[in-house]
């Protein structure tokens, strides 16, 4: 027997067998790949749980070690798979979620259930709003039978325990409890099958007692099928009917534009989004999620909609006689929180393309809908459409809107700095190779008007949930599955929260650069108070982010001018190391006063 200790300090007993006959399917990717577990020699459950990652081409498992899940790390080293270990299960979540956000594949979650159904809630919970696919493998804590007499971190439900099932059914789209070797392959199978099946997110796979540490049977009934053959899905399409409605009303627009949400990121259809652009000679905006669907810097783009967005943009949707919606829910933030001289249904016709029917005319009635893959809706409208779509307005008017990604305040020499400015300042050094990521609070608000996301997949925020400390963690998973240059953003509070997430970029040898607005407290919620002290907790210790950098073996400067931040971004995107930049702003600018929209103001402002 070995005994190993778990996440929290637990021994957790196994039996380590050092003499399992080792398996390798080269046939898994051949054209007979309709195999069952019944040609496989006997396996232990957590080496065939590693083999079916291997077979699922996972790159990378973000998590932290405890509890069952040991089974399926004993046998990590030896397969295809990078373990990226972070300093707790909330990190681990956000890069999982992250890469399934960049990638369209799922990113893989791996931990304790207790610290899973926890802390590691929170990249679940932003990966079921923002669709990004994600497998969660975890484990119920379960003492066997231990399990119902007043169990220590038992999970599974049972009276005395915590109910982790329940907990997993609040933030995934499906989770499985499987309760045999059997069942607990074929269900991560289907994890994978479900997490990019129609709109993507979370799904999850309890693992349990001997479920996972018994051996896998010769001959299992029913039999388990390859992985790549039980995880096949289909692209779903418009029906052509509709597709035809709205391509007569797009081709008779006077004034027609797109708002393009998060689900052109999940599909990929970035494009056939600029192809239908074209071809509609149509105005481009963007959700919150959905900014850098589109180039901001194209001539038909003028930026994004929203009660912080840029009035340009919310002026050009208003003037619209024909909108196209594509991927986008529409939430409140979106929408102004439903203004009444924004978005009036009875005014415009309302097009509204998204892969699950119950979004499609959810928030405003819609006039047609196409429902399918934004990829193949997209492609279908441009299909279709006739060659000759013109108007005297779009481009024009694009331009004009466009003034919303500037103010004098970005030209400004002030110290502090002015948040304008620091943004300018960032967004100088952004270029099509970069990917920006952009943390909750004002910083979030400050980088969507004045950050001008030069390509398509350059920027990306938290925007489902919406939870701080998402961009340092989001900027390191980016570094380590990319090849790109990455810049995190956030607040000091939002940094704070997850700063040691720059350690594991320096234990994986990669450099992103995080860029620190630090005004000393939980600025949004400050600027909230009447007078000063009206709201208590919002002040914040003024931290050495300098040091703590260095601690972790990073390198890292304080900018309080202008000029030093864009000194501190030269050399910080420049190291071969994460660099930190503690960059002091001007915490007396107010975001909503400068940012939010004539439509906001017109239902009462603040409701964030």
């Amino acid at each position: 027997m070995a005994t190993l200790n778990d996440a929290s300090g637990s021994d957790v007993d196994r039996e380590v067998q050092t003499d399992a006959p080792e398996f390798i399917d080269t046939a898994r990717h051949s054209p007979s790949r309709k195999r069952s577990s019944s040609t496989r020699p006997m396996t232990e459950t957590g080496e065939r749980l590693v083999e079916e990652l291997d077979a699922q081409d996972v790159e990378y498992l973000f998590g932290y070690p405890g509890g069952r899940v040991i089974e399926v790390l004993d046998y990590i080293p030896e397969s295809d798979v990078t373990m990226v270990r972070p300093r707790d299960e909330r990190e681990a979540s956000i890069m999982a979620e992250v890469y399934g956000r960049i990638t369209g594949e799922p990113g893989v979650l791996a931990g304790q259930g207790p610290w899973i159904g926890s802390l590691g809630a929170i990249g679940q919970m932003e990966g079921r709003l923002a669709s990004s696919p994600m497998v969660v493998i975890t484990e119920a804590s379960e003492r066997g039978d231990y399990s119902t007499l007043a169990p220590y971190q038992q999970a599974r439900g049972d009276y005395g325990g915590l109910d982790l099932p329940s907990a997993l059914d609040a933030y995934t789209k499906e989770h499985w409890f499987p309760r045999s070797p059997t069942e607990t392959i074929r269900s991560l199978q289907l994890a994978f099958k479900h997490a990019t099946a129609g709109r993507s997110g979370p799904t999850a796979v309890i693992l349990d007692g001997d479920a996972v540490s018994e051996e896998m049977p010769t001959d299992p009934v029913p039999p388990v099928w390859d992985g790549h053959d039980q995880v096949q899905n289909w692209e779903a399409r418009p029906d052509a009917g509709d597709v035809g409605t709205a391509v007569d009303a797009l081709a008779d627009a006077d004034r027609p534009v797109i708002v393009a949400g998060n689900g052109v990121h999940s599909a990929g259809a970035y494009d056939e989004l600029a192809t239908v652009a074209e071809a509609t000679d149509a105005i481009v905006t963007t959700s919150y999620l959905g900014k850098s669907t589109f180039p901001e810097t194209h001539e038909r783009a003028a930026g994004v909609i929203g009660s912080f967005g840029h009035e340009g943009a919310n002026q050009v949707v208003s003037e619209a006689d024909v909108l196209l919606v594509v991927g986008s829910r529409l939430n409140p933030m979106d929408t102004n929180w439903q203004a009444p001289s924004f978005i009036r249904p009875d005014e415009q016709t309302i097009i509204h393309a998204d892969i699950d029917t119950r979004n499609a005319g959810w928030v405003y009635p819609a006039d047609v809908a196409l429902i399918g893959d934004a990829t193949q809706s997209l492609a279908d409208l441009a299909e279709a459409l006739p060659d000759d779509v013109e108007n005297d307005w779009a481009l024009d008017r694009a331009a004009e809107a466009k003034a919303s990604f500037d103010a004098p305040e970005c030209e400004s020499d002030a110290s502090p700095i002015k948040p304008q400015r620091a943004v300018t300042e960032i967004e100088a050094i952004v270029d099509e190779d970069t990917i920006v990521t952009a943390d909750s609070g004002n910083n979030r608000f400050w980088l969507l008007n004045y950050l001008q996301a030069p390509d398509t997949g350059t920027y990306y925020g938290s925007g489902g949930v919406g939870s701080m400390g998402w961009a340092t963690p989001a900027a390191v998973s980016a570094a380590i599955t990319t090849d790109r240059d990455v810049i995190g953003v956030a607040g000091d509070g939002g940094f704070t929260m997850t700063m040691t997430s720059v350690e594991t970029a320096v234990e994986h040898g990669v450099a992103p650069t995080f860029v620190v607005l630090n005004d000393t407290s939980l600025g949004m919620v400050r600027q909230m108070q009447d007078d000063d002290g009206d709201i208590a907790g919002v002040e914040f210790h003024d931290t050495d982010f300098v040091k703590a950098a260095e601690a972790f073996g990073a390198e890292a400067t304080r900018a309080v001018t202008p000029d030093e931040l864009a000194d501190a971004l030269e050399t910080g995107t420049a190291s071969d190391v994460p660099f930190v930049i503690d960059a002091r702003i001007d915490r007396e600018e107010e975001m909503v006063e400068t940012l939010q929209s004539s439509f906001y103001e017109q239902v009462g402002g603040l409701h964030e």
